[in-house]
């Protein structure tokens, strides 16, 4: 989602955490059994579910106090074993999904700091932090990002007791951190996080125009307490793309300063990052020094270059355009089907010369009302043997399977959805992001809390003997095919 304009600092290494366990509550069952408080929106809004006939919901558990406000979103989610980490605006929930029928609530933990986006190896959690805070604490309050001694970045936890994790270290970032990628290092004794951040502005003293750059946080795996900020490369030095005015409903380019997502494939040393105006691959051979090797621009059709997904076969990429920072209601015919939508790109080329050539978009074709923001989001791939099928958070548009085997062809095999979370106006909702793990599709719904999903279908049958110790959709991993 698009980034306020907030700021940083750091105060201190460990900090308490306010840490709620909520071992006994459950999941609200199935869709047909849901609580009333569960089934309504603001104003009129209900579930008004609907889907394709393979795609059913299993369970949803609502946001509990006092993640349970409008303005507590909920945001990305990384897996761990039997357990689901999603972040929110006020923090982070940890969920066992080992029953994924009835999921449950283990830890709530308060840390307010928009977005919170997650990412997790072994017992460590990874949490970024993208408004200006007064201090790194979880009591911190917003701070104008004028301030020097404001704070954002990254914050670090040790989560082997997942139902009491601990605050360890907290590292400052340029710009804040909007959202990271976990990258192992090859030698497994340490992770790199590629920080991706924006809206620089010449008042903020820590967040200075260009801003052209991310930050690398290195964390020692057997030491967490000592990560820092180890390379800020520049991968812009011509300023990267000058963008077009305009905005919403309007058609604009966003102009680059800076990544607003990086997707890394750490075992072809290959990232693709989405930065704002641009589109980029890196060679991220040397984890502390990636390179741009190649550069893609559609100021005809891309507002903002939001997130990227790789195929399994590291031959194609998805990136995504959010279109109104994802706040606006873009899936309807005036908008049309090439703005806010993905667009499918193989890599070609030889010699180490690789190239992105555009192949075809893909939006959902289901019109959505004034009153629900919808467009691409974040997404993974299930892994079926020889095919690229992909799942997709749209916010309120839902959640979407789609083929894109045949990158100039790609096609829609199933949908979940609810309607308006109010009818009468438009209040952000919806599902931020969903993503397959171990058989079941996972989908963190902004307002109305984690959903499960189940798909069966021959085309995907066969991703459900798939099995993963471990998750972050942003580190793709290799699956047999």
């Amino acid at each position: 989602m698009g980034r306020p304009n907030w700021g940083h600092r750091r105060r201190r290494n460990r900090v308490l955490v306010a840490v709620l366990s909520i071992l006994a509550i459950a999941a609200t069952a199935t869709a047909g059994s849901l609580s009333a408080s569960a089934q309504n929106g603001g104003a009129e809004g209900g579930d008004d579910i609907s889907h394709s006939a393979n795609m059913r919901q299993l369970a949803n558990i609502p946001k509990q106090p006092p993640f349970d406000t409008v303005d507590a979103f909920g945001t990305d989610i990384a897996f761990t074993g039997k357990h689901a980490i999603v972040g929110n605006y006020s923090g982070f929930v940890i969920y066992d999904i080992g029953k994924p029928r009835k999921p449950k609530i283990v830890s709530q933990v308060i840390c307010p700091g928009s977005q919170n986006d997650v990412s997790v190896t072994g017992d460590l959690l990874f949490l970024s932090t993208d408004s200006s805070r007064s201090d790194d604490s979880c009591s911190s309050q917003p701070q104008p990002a004028s301030e020097k001694n404001s704070w954002e970045g990254i914050k670090v936890f040790d989560i082997s007791d997942k139902a009491n994790p601990r605050y360890l270290k907290a590292v400052e970032t340029k710009c804040g951190s909007h959202t990271h990628t976990l990258v192992p290092d090859n030698a497994g004794q340490a992770a790199y996080l590629y920080v991706s951040s924006y809206s620089p502005a010449p008042d903020f003293p820590d967040c200075q125009p260009p801003h052209d750059l991310i930050s690398i946080v290195k964390v020692p795996l057997a030491d967490p307490q000592s990560a820092a900020v180890v390379a800020e490369p520049v991968l812009f030095p011509d300023g990267g793309n000058p963008g077009r005015p305009g905005s919403f409903p309007d058609s604009y380019t966003t102009p680059t300063s800076g990544c607003h997502d990086i997707t890394a494939y750490p075992s072809k040393n290959i990232a693709a990052g989405a930065c704002m105006g641009d589109g980029v691959l890196f060679d991220i051979t040397d984890r502390e020094r990636p390179k741009v090797i190649e550069q893609v621009r559609d100021d005809e059709n891309f507002a903002f270059w939001h997130s990227a997904t790789f195929n399994n076969a590291g031959n194609k990429v998805i990136f995504t355009d959010e279109l109104g920072g994802g706040g606006a209601p873009t899936c309807n015919e005036r908008v049309g089907p090439t703005h806010g939508a993905n667009g499918v790109y193989d890599i070609t080329g030889a010699g180490g010369q690789p190239e992105l050539a555009f192949r075809s978009y893909f939006k959902i074709d289901r019109p959505q009302t004034d009153e629900e923001n919808c467009v691409a989001h974040n997404g993974s791939l299930l892994p079926v043997k020889g095919k690229d099928i992909m799942v997709q958070a749209w916010y309120q548009g839902g959640v979407a399977v789609l083929d894109f085997t045949n990158p100039a062809k790609p096609y829609q095999i199933g949908f979940w959805e609810r309607g308006p979370f109010n009818k009468n106006e438009l209040q952000v909702g919806g599902s931020w992001s969903a993503y397959y793990y171990n058989g079941y599709i996972y989908s963190s719904d902004i307002q109305k809390g984690l959903d499960v999903l189940d798909i069966r279908d021959p085309r995907t049958n066969s991703a459900k003997r798939v099995k993963m110790d471990e998750l972050n959709v942003q580190t793709q991993g290799t699956y047999p095919g």
